[in-house]
């Protein structure tokens, strides 16, 4: 296997369609309703068209960058994703150690199926925890704890799902998710009823708080010292929302394209919010990420860092700790690569000028 490796994302999903039941593939690789923003998050990026600048010296590239005073050697993140047990045994353990080996921040979701504790314990890295805000205000605040105890440096807190989208292959497969071991002794999974959908559906339902508003903002900022990353937003007016609010960073998010179908594009929706946030604050963007060429497309249009998810997921599904790591190692590679050949020689170099998109084009007619 090791002499017959992948040589790029889609040859990962391949392989871990192939090693997944249908279920848990599905789970993994779907998105909500008619998965129209799900194709359009990997598509939008085929429509930005690179610069190139030559006669630059690209003898030595340096993709180093800086998020919120911790020095990354890339500006490649692992996305928070959950239950990764369903890919591989080893789950999150294998993932943390797989973004550790590449120096790489990783993002734990809440909806982890290896303990905190167990994923901290596996190696050292700087890693940053999502959350979800549940009814029950004690168990986001108890998870908080618990992270912070272990070493998390910042709360990524997803604002974009106050309600589960419709995602209908796991409605269609009954869905069961994983026992969430982090939520052992503060909430019960027993009793419920799938004859409707999925199990997954009906848990989301009864635990997430439809009421989550800018007020949480505010109170989870009371109970905890760590920087906030908001995780969701897609529009300049909630990017200004978030800057006053005190936020430490915003990321553009539709979660994975999971939640509101027929929502933009990340890549699409990137710049409206980099301007909108006007420097204060760091942006992040996730979805459609498959391609170091794509990585360069979003720093060109603002984004500090780049979150990773599903093409994780494929490599854990596909090869475990090893695949994980590779995906990652090949989209470093790729990004390296891609900015030698566009004359940038560092992060800061990957300039707007570098990348062509479709509003430019319609304005360069006008």
């Amino acid at each position: 296997m090791e002499n017959n490796l992948p040589v790029n994302i889609r040859e990962y999903q391949e392989l871990a369609k192939k090693a997944l039941p249908k279920m848990h593939f599905d789970y993994i690789n779907g998105g909500a309703e008619d998965e129209h923003t799900l194709r359009e998050n990997i598509a939008a990026y085929g429509r930005i068209v690179l610069r190139p600048r030559f006669l630059v010296d690209v003898s030595n590239i340096d993709m180093s960058t800086n998020l919120l005073g911790y020095d990354m050697p890339s500006p490649i993140m692992v996305a928070p994703t959950g239950a990764h047990k369903l890919a591989n045994p080893e789950g999150e353990v294998a993932t943390a150690r797989a973004a550790a080996s590449c120096n790489s921040v990783m993002v734990l979701s809440f909806s982890s199926s290896c303990k905190i504790e167990e994923v901290a314990s596996s190696c050292n890295a700087i890693r940053f925890y999502q959350l979800y805000v549940f009814k029950n205000r004690d168990i986001s605040e108890t998870l908080i704890r618990r992270a912070e105890s272990y070493g998390f440096k910042a709360i990524v807190l997803t604002v974009d799902t106050p309600v589960l989208g419709r995602r209908e292959a796991d409605i269609r497969n009954k869905m069961i998710v994983p026992w969430n071991e982090n939520l052992e002794g503060l909430l019960s999974f027993d009793d419920l009823d799938t004859t409707d959908g999925s199990k997954l559906e009906k848990y989301s339902r009864e635990t997430l708080d439809p009421s989550l508003s800018w007020k949480d903002v505010e109170w989870l900022k009371s109970i905890s010292s760590l920087p906030i990353l908001l995780k969701g937003i897609v529009t300049g007016e909630d990017a200004r929302r978030a800057v006053e609010a005190g936020v430490a960073g915003v990321i553009v998010s539709n979660h994975g394209a999971r939640q509101l179908d027929y929502a933009p594009a990340t890549i699409s929706a990137l710049e409206e919010v980099v301007k909108a946030v006007a420097g204060a604050v760091p942006v992040l963007v996730d979805g459609g990420v498959r391609r170091g060429t794509d990585v360069l497309k979003a720093l060109a249009l603002g984004a500090r860092a780049v979150m990773v998810g599903r093409p994780v997921l494929y490599g854990l599904a596909a090869r475990g700790e090893a695949g994980a790591r590779h995906v990652l190692e090949m989209l470093n590679w790729e990004l390296e690569v891609a900015m030698a050949l566009c004359g940038c020689r560092s992060i800061a170099g990957i300039t707007r000028d570098r990348v062509q998109t479709e509003g430019d084009r319609i304005r360069s007619l006008l």
